[in-house]
């Protein structure tokens, strides 16, 4: 009884500064996932006779990553509508292909060159892994401007980046898994490098197909049902319900629980359901709770070294990262009538949200004792995620220069961009002049 109240305790404590921070951000107008790693830094670091003051099982820690991962990545894909995604999917697609080509041949270079003594197979997977988790983006902290945007031009920037971290998702949750598959056949001498990266390939696509039919099952029968029907009680726990479905589904037939929720919203965003509208602002309040607590507890569980050495290697690191981003950006939009300062916000906005940080979750609950290489792995990944962070804040304040704006229409686009929290203050301002 002692344990559990502490660790609601240590909850409790944790949302209320993650509320009071997020307020705080934005007061400040920066990213409020930028503030609650910080906070996340800070608690981290506070002990009480000699141990850590906020602790917490591995075990609920994948609980609670999880179940942010499948709320919010429900919530993204289910603003989508088929309708409006043309060219830019393509384009968006490009830039994901090139990013993770670029990012695997510097990326996995460098950080096995300045942060693992040794060319061995296990030091370049785990440098692998890295620079395929780098891949992932979460664009939610530039969309506080997206009001000030109301030219064509803007709309797509801005649709591009959406597009991309729906994409990237699933890719960045399935990808390195398989790749600890692969080191854990090596390490027990299942077979040689080749014959076992072979042997992961039909794996990887039955991930992939299972993980979309999944969905698909758990999907038409639920909203098959809530075409016919909505409960104010009921419906918005049935997509809670649906979605955690989907997911336990496509993982216990060995599939991809993310891309199953991914498809499992599509649908949601493209199949008439009563009362969408309520139901939406439901898992974005959800998420968006789930969100502060996972944000606070990587930076409370990763604790990377405080050391000259190691911020430098690290920023060195992050620059290439920039280079290949840069690189993507650029080979993918080249043929297209996007202007250089519109690539270059394009390229300096890649932050690293929900996705990475469960990502990072499971590794440091499931693998990190297992292996002493995964520890390097997460202190880069928390730093990045600052670096990356403060680098999106950066451009946010600076995005004026980059693209154009018409502050006379700027209500017209609060309209068109389906995003809750400028769906939330349109009403409101309509409620105003109304009243």
């Amino acid at each position: 009884m002692d344990t559990a109240l502490i660790v609601l305790t240590n909850i409790a404590i944790i949302l209320l500064f993650g509320i009071l921070c997020s307020l705080l951000s934005k007061k400040l107008k920066i990213s409020n996932i930028l503030v609650l790693v910080v906070l996340g830094i800070v608690l981290g670091r506070i002990s009480y006779n000699g141990k850590p003051l906020f602790f917490f099982d591995p075990p609920f820690l994948v609980g609670i990553g999880i179940l942010a991962l499948v709320m919010i990545v429900f919530d993204g894909s289910s603003r989508f509508r088929f309708k409006e995604i043309d060219a830019l999917s393509m384009y968006s697609l490009k830039v994901i292909g090139y990013f993770l080509l670029f990012s695997i041949l510097l990326i996995t270079s460098f950080t096995n060159l300045l942060f693992f003594e040794g060319i061995e197979v296990n030091n370049i997977l785990f440098s692998l892994i890295f620079s395929v988790i780098l891949v992932g983006t979460d664009p939610g902290s530039v969309f506080a401007v997206i009001k000030d945007y109301v030219s064509d031009k803007a709309k797509k920037i801005f649709g591009l980046l959406q597009i991309e971290a729906i994409i990237n998702t699933p890719l960045i949750v399935l990808i390195p898994f398989v790749l600890l598959d692969l080191i854990n056949i090596l390490q027990l001498g299942q077979g040689d490098f080749v014959s076992s990266f072979i042997a992961q390939i039909p794996a990887f696509l039955a991930q992939i197909v299972v993980g979309i039919g999944s969905g698909l099952v758990i999907g038409l029968i639920v909203f098959k049902t809530m075409q016919k029907a909505y409960s104010h009680q009921f419906s918005p726990v049935a997509i809670i319900t649906a979605t955690l479905l989907a997911y336990i589904l496509a993982e216990n037939l060995r599939g991809n629980g993310v891309l199953a929720v991914a498809t499992l919203g599509l649908m949601f965003g493209n199949f008439y359901v009563k009362e969408k509208g309520q139901l939406q602002e439901f898992s974005y309040m959800l998420s968006n709770a789930l969100e502060i607590l996972v944000f606070v507890l990587v930076g409370l569980i990763i604790k990377f070294p405080l050391t000259i050495s190691f911020f430098i290697k690290s920023f060195l690191l992050f620059c290439l990262l920039i280079l290949a981003r840069a690189g993507a950006v650029f080979v993918s939009l080249k043929k297209t009538d996007y202007s250089l300062k519109e690539k270059l916000f394009l390229s300096l906005n890649m932050p690293k949200g929900i996705a990475v940080a469960v990502v990072a979750f499971t590794f440091f609950s499931l693998y990190e004792e297992a292996f002493i290489q995964l520890g390097v792995i997460l202190n880069l990944i928390l730093v990045f995620m600052i670096y990356s962070l403060v680098l999106s804040a950066v451009v946010e304040r600076l995005s004026k220069k980059f693209i154009s704006i018409d502050a006379n229409a700027s209500a017209e686009l609060e309209e068109e961009i389906p995003h809750p929290k400028l769906k939330s203050e349109n009403k409101a301002s309509k409620s105003k002049k109304s009243a």
